[in-house]
């Protein structure tokens, strides 16, 4: 992971001293997020979660970055959602206390992480979707004197883990039930893995049947909570599963919960797209989600006509499709003077060098001319692999001074 080494902030003092220049004193690359657009996204995500009934248990796996959880939280959030032990207990060290892990907890050494949460006072929760796994978690904590709140995950053909249908889930359920250091606390699933011709029509079907899955375990006293648990959601059909559960009318007893990560900073691929779904599906939401996370680079080389070669890598931004060139600045200049990437084109990605291919009027001489050390903001798709390559990251004002430098804890 890629750390920040110099930058205009004096961390002793807490303070941030601003300056005309794009990014004055920052060494690049650096990943950089927009508190403007931050803000609207922090506070449009919580208002439709709000809206339709739900609670908001952010994926924390996206950033990693507690002064993110903590915005989250102060936003609303009911928990924070993570993949791993040592996310939970990362996070919990940092001040959240309503973990809901959307992930089995198997090993010895992953459980004992979760047991001195729970001892430490964490309202923690796991998925669990096979006899073997119940057994040994029943094993393990019992003898810890320690009780183990658990959602079975309902999956489906072909996708990853879950119980297939509902025979299982009511068998498993009966399983938990008959381990005394486990309670069931509900329901979970992801409809992400959910595919076909139709995946609309496949994710309100995964849906209800998560409903019907919950109500049935309900109706037999197999759920030992007074507040259970319905939760789905990722980043893509979170409108999808949010109808749902409204249209159900969930939040008479279950209390739903939604469980998108990227939509934090958004993105300038996937979730772009996927969002401009959601809002051909409700055009009745406003403006929408906004990109907020951006790595700015420097060019480094123009070795031959028509080539760029910038300072960025896949060690620096997530590439499961190529990054995007979005603006460029002088080195030393403002951020009001914003040159053209127009025609610009990410045609390869190694460690540490992008090879940008560039249209013929790059190249010639005038105000918009392409220099070395120009510093070129890029835009990524799917933010959590580009978070977990940034020790820090950079809080930005629209004119590109640091606000604050974010820690992540991967």
């Amino acid at each position: 992971m890629r750390d920040v080494t110099s930058a205009p902030w004096n961390c002793d003092k807490g303070t941030i001293e601003t300056s005309p220049d794009v990014l004055s004193g920052v060494s690049l690359p650096a990943a950089v997020i927009f508190e403007g657009s931050l803000a609207h996204n922090l506070e449009w995500m919580q208002r439709f979660a709000t809206d339709h009934g739900a609670r908001l248990a952010p994926h924390g796996k996206t950033t990693m970055t507690p002064a993110l959880f903590q915005r989250q939280l102060d936003a609303g959030a009911w928990g924070i959602t993570l993949a791993t032990a040592p996310q939970c207990r990362a996070a919990f060290a940092h001040g959240v206390e309503r973990l809901l892990m959307a992930n089995q907890l198997v090993g010895e050494a992953n459980m004992a992480i979760i047991a001195e949460l729970i001892e430490a006072g964490a309202d923690f929760y796991c998925v669990v979707d096979s006899v073997a796994n119940v057994r040994h978690l029943g094993r393990y904590f019992a003898a810890r004197g320690l009780r183990l709140q658990v959602l079975i995950e309902l999956g489906v053909d072909g996708g990853r883990c879950g119980c297939r249908d509902q025979d299982e889930i009511m068998a498993l359920a009966e399983m938990v039930d008959s381990e005394q250091a486990l309670v069931l606390a509900g329901l979970e699933g992801y409809e992400g893995v959910v595919h076909g011709d139709n995946p609309e029509a496949g994710i309100r079907a995964y849906a209800w049947h998560l409903v019907e899955a919950a109500q049935a375990l309900d109706h037999d006293g197999l759920i030992e909570v007074p507040a259970p648990l319905i939760t789905a959601s990722g980043s893509a059909w979170y409108d999808l599963i949010a109808e749902v559960f409204h249209e159900a009318h969930l939040g008479e007893h279950f209390v739903p919960v939604l469980r998108p990560g990227c939509y934090v900073v958004h993105d300038h691929g996937i979730y772009r797209l996927a969002q401009r779904g959601v809002l051909r599906r409700r055009p009745d939401l406003e403006r929408g989600l906004e990109p907020a996370l951006e790595v700015f680079a420097q060019v480094q080389s123009l070795p031959e006509p028509g080539l760029a070669v910038i300072a960025l890598g896949k060690r620096d931004i997530g590439f499961d499709q190529l990054p995007q060139p979005l603006r460029r600045y002088r080195e030393g200049g403002s951020a009001d003077r914003v040159l053209s990437v127009a025609g610009w084109e990410v045609t390869k990605l190694m460690d540490q060098h992008a090879f940008v291919r560039l249209p013929e009027e790059a190249s010639e001489a005038g105000n918009g001319e392409i220099r070395i050390g120009d510093i070129v903001a890029f835009g990524a798709s799917h933010p959590c692999l580009t978070f977990d390559k940034w020790r820090h990251i950079c809080l930005a004002d629209e004119r590109l001074n640091v606000i604050e430098v974010m820690t992540t804890c991967f």
